[in-house]
């Protein structure tokens, strides 16, 4: 397979807005481009959760460092004492949009918070899943980089589950290629802008 040039992906990218939006309306500048994962952050998960996802954080923690064999790196919260969710969140997002890790994991009361704020990191795709399928597409038609899991929806072994199939499913590339770029153009968009 050929290496993908990911100027000429913005390129394109670019191109295909404009001519979608016209080019007044597209949005300022370029695409900016994903910051691409160092070699250590290659297995490299970010974690984090507020006081709802404590219990289960602790516990993902551990499945993904002995049964996985990933390397964890805990962004908090460290206790079930009371925190806001977006702090967590945002940590681990900035881990992975700055290409510190690979992947990362969110994890609140019903995951929906924590979702939201990690995607509003450059850089991140941020997917609350609750079952095999969500999580499949996830990463396979979505480059979902980001886990978000409600920890008073999905139970210990489910989660586990999900964590695993998240890690492991590789993206799909292909005709998802071209829609994960379009996700990315948005980042560049004004805010407002419709």
């Amino acid at each position: 397979m050929a290496e993908i040039d990911p100027s000429e992906v913005r390129r394109l990218v670019r191109e295909a807005v404009d001519r979608a939006l016209g080019p007044e309306r597209a949005g300022p500048g370029p695409v900016p481009a994903p910051a691409i994962p160092s070699a250590a952050a290659a297995r490299r998960v970010a974690i984090g959760s507020d006081h709802g996802g404590y219990e289960l954080k602790e516990i993902l923690k551990r499945y993904i460092a002995d049964e996985l064999g990933w390397t964890v790196h805990d962004c908090g919260s460290h206790s079930t004492a009371p925190v806001d969710y977006p702090d967590f969140a945002a940590a681990v997002a900035r881990e992975v949009g700055g290409g510190r890790a690979v992947r990362g994991i969110v994890v609140d009361a019903a995951g929906l918070g924590s979702s939201m704020a990690a995607n509003e990191v450059a850089g991140v795709r941020c997917a609350l899943c609750h079952d095999d399928a969500t999580a499949l597409n996830s990463r396979e038609h979505n480059d979902a980089n980001v886990l978000a899991l409600g920890a008073r929806v999905v139970n210990r072994g489910l989660a586990q589950r999900l964590v695993r199939l998240f890690l492991e499913t590789p993206f799909g590339g292909g005709r998802h290629e071209r829609r994960v770029a379009k996700i990315m153009a948005l980042e560049a968009r004004k805010p407002g802008d419709a």
